[in-house]
């Protein structure tokens, strides 16, 4: 069983996880926290049990795109609420791939609610607090030092390659990946990694029957039975044969 007694030094804290180091140099153990909020943070909460969630379904979809051919940043879940994980130097980009048009594209452009996107829409925003996350296109990445052309399609590539994998699979279990947000860094190599969490925090998630929301939206619209969603489609993704296998 892993505590925060086993790592040595907060090296970054967001408004839901806590990123130590470990042991080894090139790995970092990722601590999944009860905390959600919204709205850059203004609207704020505590679930019990929600870091605990996360953990779990992050660890699955992790494992499911490893097994096919992404490379991730997971190494394994140590114990619940926390993922033992390579080190990366992150790159300050939120990654956004939309399948179906759906909450902030639709303040921002006119499509209508649940439009299918065919191709899917990847969107990239600059991942900065104080300046609210602007969406980026390629010419100001590029200025800005963020990242190469080459670099921009390689990650749209991926994220590609991932919405497709993703979505099979969840399809199976009855959920409809409507968008998904990703982050990357790179290796000690200089490979890029994708890495963060696939959770209901940073994904939408729906029921495919009856396009119920299985995610964070709950939170948003201010539904009182948000643990109970996350816990739900915990249920519908991480299998018992998943929980013994990560002993815990």
């Amino acid at each position: 069983m892993i505590t925060m007694s086993d790592s040595k030094k907060l090296i970054y804290a967001g408004k839901a996880k806590d990123v130590y180091e470990s042991k080894k140099e090139d790995e970092v153990i990722v601590s999944f926290r009860d905390d959600i909020t919204a709205g850059d943070g203004e609207k704020k909460d505590n679930l019990q049990g929600k870091g605990h969630c996360n953990s779990l379904i992050s660890s699955k979809l992790f494992e499911i795109l490893e097994k096919n051919g992404i490379d991730t940043q997971y190494i394994k879940l140590i114990s619940s609420g926390f993922m033992l994980s390579k080190k990366l130097d992150m790159i300050p980009l939120e990654v956004i791939a939309r399948n179906i048009a759906t909450g902030s594209l639709l303040k921002r452009f006119p499509f209508k609610e649940s439009q299918k996107l065919n191709p899917p829409i990847i969107q990239m925003d600059y991942k900065n607090d104080e300046y609210h996350d602007p969406m980026l296109n390629d010419e100001i990445t590029i200025a800005l030092g963020i990242a190469t052309q080459e670099e921009l399609d390689e990650i749209r590539a991926i994220t590609l390659k991932i919405n497709k994998i993703l979505s099979e699979f969840l399809k199976e279990k009855g959920i409809l990946l409507v968008d998904f947000k990703l982050e990357f860094g790179k290796d000690k190599e200089g490979k890029i990694v994708l890495g963060d969490e696939i959770s209901p925090d940073t994904c939408r998630y729906w029921d495919i029957n009856t396009l119920e929301i299985l995610d964070k939206d709950s939170f948003r619209q201010g539904q009182d039975n948000v643990m109970d969603i996350y816990e739900q489609l915990c249920g519908m993704i991480v299998e018992e044969k998943d929980i013994k296998n990560w002993g815990i």
